[in-house]
Parts: C-alpha cells; structure tokens; sequence
C-alpha cells in the first residue's frame, strides 16, 4: 500500500512502510477522536442565558487514563521499531556489499566507485539484488542525502564519514535529493539513481 509514499524498491522498505501506516492510522483515530470531542465540547458547553458557571478541579482518573495511553502506545511502537532500526543503521552493511563514496558539495552530489575508479556527478549506478554500501561525506556545509524509493535519508556532515547501506529489488531510474537547506541554490541540488541488472553494473 502506497498510496501516501512514493513508491518502494528497497529489500526493507515494506517494513519501514508498515510501521509508517500502523503510526499514521494510530494518530488519525486520536486526531478525529479529539478533534470531535472538541466540536461536543463547544456544542454542549456554549454559553446559554441564564447558564452559571461551574467550577471543578478536574479528573484526576481521566488525567492518569488519558496520560498512560499515550505512553503506552508509544513504549510499544519503540519496542515494534527497534528490529528495523537496528537493521537499517545499527549494524554493519553486508560482507558482500559494494562501496561507494558520496561526496556533496553546493550543489552537487559527487559519486566514485572505488572498485573501477569512475568518478560521476549526481548519476548514482547500483546492481540490483546487491547491497551497496554508501559512504556519505560533506566538503562544506549539512546536506541531506535523501532516496525516497528507499526510504532512506541520513544527513551529511562535513569532516565526517557516515555509512549507510541499500539494497535494491527492482531496476529503474529514482530521485536522489537534498533534504537539508544547504544555500541559494538548494532548489537544484538534485541526482539521480539509477538501478541496473548485474550484468550492466558489471
């Protein structure tokens, strides 16, 4: 079901989307919820003539009900989350992934592929059904590498490696973006990724 994101490529992009959905329709059902109970509220306690004010202190049962469900439900989400997160970026990418470095610059993503010493910019070639691993770098300010058919968007700092890793289940051609407002010319700081069958990659 992808009728809210983009669509997905990545081997675990079915996981994060599931937790996406079960999140989203968690805080739907309680944004109607309150926001009727609100529209009730202005409804039965709008000022009438002759009405006299009424003075409570409150609930305190509701208050703890009220305060505990929420908590509750977010401890469970963390538990639920913690098998992706731990997948996505806790652990090392696969022995058998291929490295890639990244470099962003304003305003341009800059690609190598130490294995065939190719160097391209903003054009970003994996295999499919092969993990990649992705070295991220910046040579000036915070950028934002972003793949939304991945699922996948981790900011990159200046002075400082950070790894991630992907693994793509379907050939096609997809948007790299900057998600991070990196300068004047952020609007055009844009890449693409181009999935291919081993034998091309190759």
């Amino acid at each position: 079901m992808t009728f809210i994101l983009p669509e997905n490529i990545s081997t675990i992009g079915e996981r994060i989307d599931s937790l996406y959905y079960v999140i989203l329709w968690i805080t739907g059902f309680f944004f109607f919820l309150v926001e009727g109970l609100l529209v009730w509220f202005i409804i039965r306690y709008r000022r009438r003539e002759g009405g006299r004010a009424y003075y409570t202190h409150g609930n305190t049962a509701l208050e703890i009900v009220w305060t505990a469900i929420p908590a509750l439900i977010l401890v469970a989400l963390a538990f639920f989350s913690q098998g992706i997160w731990k997948e996505v970026r806790g652990g090392r990418a696969p022995s058998h992934s291929i490295p890639i470095r990244v470099t962003a610059e304003q305003f341009a993503w800059n690609i190598s592929y130490p294995e065939h010493g190719i160097q391209t910019i903003n054009q970003l070639f994996i295999p499919v059904g092969r993990p990649v691993r992705l070295t991220l770098r910046s040579k000036d300010v915070l950028h934002s590498f972003f793949l939304p058919n991945f699922r996948m968007k981790q900011d990159v700092l200046p002075g400082t490696d950070v790894d991630i890793w992907i693994d793509a289940k379907k050939t096609g051609k997809f948007e790299i973006a900057c998600a991070e407002l990196c300068g004047l010319g952020h609007y055009r700081m844009r890449g693409f990724l181009t999935v291919g069958t081993q034998e091309e990659y190759a």
